[in-house]
């Protein structure tokens, strides 16, 4: 949330708009998923809404390179997606070497490729919890 935001929701409507140029006032927002903690430890929390289809995107190249979409019934198969250990190196804090750092491995979501694009990681977490509460 940028200083001034008062909710997510309000937080999700200026990202929209800044990344793909959504319009606020074009958002039917129907609830929120439980907030999420990334690797990175950032707390995100999602924000389901609805929008007219098909909608004139505007992407911000700094931000979004390509918009795509994949089925829900696709995503809602089992086969479509598993868990795999994912390693990630630990921030460099300054006092010891790269090659000292560490590392943090966990179990991470992984979709099989859809039209070309996988969905991982924090996403796939949060369309898993979509899925649950839609079916």
């Amino acid at each position: 949330m940028d200083p001034g935001e008062s909710s997510p929701e309000q937080t999700a409507l200026r990202e929209a708009s800044e990344e793909i140029g959504l319009q606020p006032d074009r958002v039917k927002i129907i609830g929120r998923l439980r907030s999420i903690i990334t690797v990175t430890n950032y707390q995100v929390t999602p924000i389901v809404g609805v929008i007219p289809w098909p909608y004139p995107i505007q992407l911000e190249q700094e931000e979004v390179q390509r918009i795509f979409t994949i089925p829900l019934t696709w995503l809602a198969q089992p086969d479509n997606h598993e868990l795999r250990q994912h390693t990630r190196l630990l921030p460099h804090t300054g006092h010891e070497s790269d090659v000292d750092r560490g590392s943090v491995t966990m179990p991470v979501i992984y979709f099989k490729k859809y039209d070309g694009e996988m969905l991982w990681g924090v996403t796939a977490q949060i369309v898993v919890s979509l899925l649950e509460i839609l079916f």
